[in-house]
């Protein structure tokens, strides 16, 4: 597939520009490097990693490809400072910032040299990370999966809201799984998309085989934002969701929701496929996800279908 070449694949040196999302306990090392492979950036997500284990997949992702790959550093997870001093060790030169204050960790990477991006809910948000000095903004809709904004925006409303109010690069993230879809984010300002969902279904993903089953077996409305009042998460529907959705139609407040959340939880049902007991992190386009597949063939086929809708439209 030729070469594609605009502000996000400049920004990276990728020839496509298909981000894989930084994912916990789903988006290691393997992943990371298969995508870069096939052209578009990987992303190593640190969230459910201790500082050793992000080192390790660091060094395993350098020897599986010579491509650009970056690191997803959550900002509300401990070991944070261990973490930016591991990623300015290992030479990472692209770091993804999300769940927390840009200003925090931004100019100490850019002082290292390092790409920072921070992924955004709000156009307001969008601004302080601009102003923090971001190189570019992932502008990430109710739809996706995993920790959301309060502000419940969807893409279709966020992308160009976050596009008119930066002069910045913006990617577009939520509800993004197919080719359509990143030709829809482009006709709304974005010059890249973040996929997340879409490459958990895949071989090369860290999570366990039966949490992928159940994402391809997700259909509409099998997915839901909960846990509000502590941290809005997209959740697949299990019995542990059942619990949660309980409590809070009782009127739970956070101190009751954590204590019900406790510690491991995503890792119990994403990683060790403890399907009822654990916190399935999922988007809504689970439901138009249908098989697993080799993350190269998921490139391809956003790629290729992304250039066939630009056509079509072309001649409308």
């Amino acid at each position: 597939m030729a070469a594609f070449s605009n502000s996000i694949t400049r920004l990276f040196n990728i020839r496509y520009p298909v981000i894989q999302a930084g994912m916990v306990w789903a988006s290691g090392w393997r992943l990371a490097s298969a995508v870069g492979n096939a052209g578009g950036l990987g992303i190593i997500g640190s969230g459910s990693m201790y500082p050793d284990v992000l080192r390790d997949h660091i060094r395993q992702c350098k020897q599986a490809t010579d491509q650009p790959f970056g690191v997803n550093v959550p900002l509300l997870y401990p070991d944070i400072d261990k973490h930016i001093q591991i990623i300015i060790e290992e030479g990472v030169r692209i770091v993804f910032t999300s769940a927390g204050n840009p200003k925090s960790w931004t100019p100490v990477l850019k002082e290292k040299g390092i790409t920072v991006v921070h992924v955004v809910s709000s156009a307001k948000f969008a601004l302080k990370s601009q102003e923090a000095g971001v190189d570019a903004v992932v502008a990430e809709g109710f739809e996706a999966g995993g920790h959301n904004g309060r502000e419940e925006t969807t893409s279709m409303v966020l992308i160009p809201m976050v596009a008119d109010a930066v002069q910045i690069p913006v990617i577009a993230a939520g509800g993004i799984a197919s080719g359509r879809a990143m030709a829809a984010a482009f006709a709304l300002g974005a010059s890249g998309v973040q996929v997340g969902s879409r490459f958990v279904a895949t071989p090369e993903a860290s999570s366990h085989m039966l949490f992928k089953e159940a994402v391809v077996k997700a259909g509409e409305g099998d997915t839901m934002l909960s846990m509000k009042k502590l941290t809005p998460v997209r959740l697949l529907k299990n019995a542990f969701y059942d619990a949660v959705r309980a409590a809070e139609l009782k009127g739970a407040g956070p101190e009751e929701l954590a204590l019900l959340l406790g510690r491991g939880r995503a890792k119990l049902g994403m990683f060790e496929g403890r399907l009822d007991e654990g916190e399935l992190e999922i988007g809504q386009v689970s439901a138009m996800i249908k098989d697993i597949k080799p993350a190269a063939e998921i490139v391809k086929e956003i790629w290729e279908e992304f250039n066939s809708v630009r056509q079509q439209l072309y001649q409308m």
